[in-house]
C-alpha cells in the first residue's frame, strides 16, 4: 500500500521544501504538486514528492486522522510502518 502523509511547508528553494512531519523535518520536492504553495501550507507528502496542496477546509481533518493513525496502531502494523517510514520516524533496530 502506498499511503501520502501531510505536512507543513517551513521554507521553499526552487522546486524543493523544507516539510516539517510531527516535528520531523524533511526535504521535499514540489515537481508534481497539484497547486502552488507557499510556506505554512500543508502538503500530501509521497515518497518524497508533494502530491496535493491541503486545502485549508480539509486540513483539520486530515491531520486528526493521522494522529489518530500514529496514536492507536501497532508498531508491526503495515499501515503504521509505512506512515512512520514517510515521515522518516523509523527506529532503529539493535544489533543482535
Amino acid at each position: 500500500m502506498c499511503l501520502g502523509v501531510p505536512g507543513r511547508v517551513l521554507e521553499i528553494d526552487g522546486l524543493t521544501a523544507r516539510v516539517e512531519f510531527w516535528g520531523v523535518e524533511r526535504e521535499v520536492r514540489l515537481d508534481i504538486v497539484d497547486a502552488p504553495v507557499v510556506p505554512g501550507d500543508y502538503v500530501l507528502n509521497h515518497v518524497g514528492f508533494a502530491i496535493r496542496r491541503i486545502p485549508e477546509e480539509e486540513l483539520a481533518e486530515t491531520l486528526a486522522l493521522y494522529d489518530q493513525i500514529l496514536a492507536e496502531l501497532e508498531r508491526e502494523d503495515l499501515m503504521a510502518q509505512d506512515i512512520r517510514a514517510e515521515m522518516g520516524l523509523e527506529e532503529e533496530k539493535p544489533d543482535g
